[in-house]
């Protein structure tokens, strides 16, 4: 026989559902600083994954048991990728930020950088020292965050935001970290170290659902909850843009038509056009600007600056969506969400 859940524990529930529906239809701006260009991190500005454990410990237990964790101890061992490593000319796949920039999680460390944590919290929410104590603030020393005010809520998401939080209260902002790395921004890399120009198959729903899920709201709250429908509407679509926005970026870094290019235009050329399917059903202006910039540069090596514009375009129009969009008007998405079989285990 199943327990049921306590009074405490269903209140946790609801506000967890509300506090998701309201990234569906945002009542407040969250300003676009700073959301052009690759997503970087600040090592000297990087606080550990032990601050965020303090609060955070089911989800930081979570990702110990990812390959994001793994990749501290198990990256630099594989002959693979020492493969590359030595058609590149690098040493140490540890120093360096040919490969540390997607794989590891660096830290200044008296003037020095070290990798402390594979993929860690960090490198998908930003490096923390400027923005942890304004995300733990919820309006006062006794005020906890089931009591904390909408209105005080909303004020400290975009204080967070503001000082490089990549908070998920705007999916477009965590999807990003995410196709920052999986579509390589490296030409060298792929077509002379080998390395792939990118994860197959990636995408975000699929891939945030399954084994690196960590949706808790608190100590108090013990399921490891899937997203409900609206989220993910919301995900995929922004999901889908944002895949098009680093796919442009990443055919802009093509100098050659060559292994990388093609295959970086070829995903945008994918992206784009599955962009364009679901608008047909969705007819939204917002994608409608999207799909103007993707569709009005070519995608074609040596073309930086027209890629790189319309990249940003993209982008910007991929964050807007993420913040305003009613996820109760977009019901035609549900026939292309992936079923829970297909997330990545």
């Amino acid at each position: 026989m199943v327990a049921q859940p306590s009074f405490r524990f269903s209140h946790l529930i609801a506000a967890f559902v509300a506090l998701l529906a309201m990234t569906c239809l945002a009542t407040a701006a969250i300003a676009q600083d700073a959301i052009h260009g690759a997503v970087s991190m600040d090592s000297s500005k990087v606080v550990g994954s032990e601050a965020c454990m303090k609060c955070h410990g089911q989800e930081v237990a979570v990702w110990k048991q990812t390959p994001h964790h793994h990749t501290f101890k198990e990256l630099h061992r594989r002959p693979e990728a020492k493969q590359i490593a030595e058609r590149m000319g690098i040493r140490s796949i540890k120093r360096g930020d040919l490969c540390t920039k997607c794989h590891y999680t660096m830290q200044a460390v008296d003037g020095r950088e070290k990798a402390v944590a594979g993929v860690s919290c960090e490198s998908c929410h930003g490096a923390a020292q400027d923005w942890i104590a304004i995300h733990n603030d919820y309006g006062g020393p006794t005020v906890t965050k089931e009591s904390e005010s909408a209105e005080h809520a909303q004020q400290r998401v975009t204080k967070a935001i503001r000082n490089g939080m990549q908070n998920p209260a705007n999916v477009y902002l965590i999807a990003r970290s995410c196709y920052n790395c999986h579509t390589v921004p490296n030409e060298q890399l792929v077509n002379v170290g080998g390395h792939a120009a990118g994860s197959a198959g990636f995408e975000l729903v699929a891939w945030s659902q399954g084994m690196i899920r960590h949706n808790f709201l608190s100590a108090d709250y013990a399921s490891n909850a899937h997203s409900p429908t609206g989220r993910l509407r919301l995900m995929y679509v922004t999901g889908l843009m944002t895949n098009l926005e680093y796919s442009l970026r990443a055919t802009a870094n093509a100098t050659s038509a060559a292994t990388y290019g093609f295959a970086s235009a070829e995903r945008a050329f994918e992206a784009r056009k599955r962009l364009a399917e679901l608008q047909a059903q969705l007819n939204h202006p917002i994608l409608t600007e999207a799909l103007d910039a993707a569709y009005g540069v070519k995608l074609k090596s040596n073309n930086k600056d027209a890629l790189t514009l319309a990249a940003d375009q993209v982008g910007s129009a991929a964050f807007s969506f993420a913040q305003s969009a009613d996820c109760a008007t977009l019901g035609a998405v549900d026939a292309y969400l992936p079923a829970a079989s297909q997330y990545k285990n």
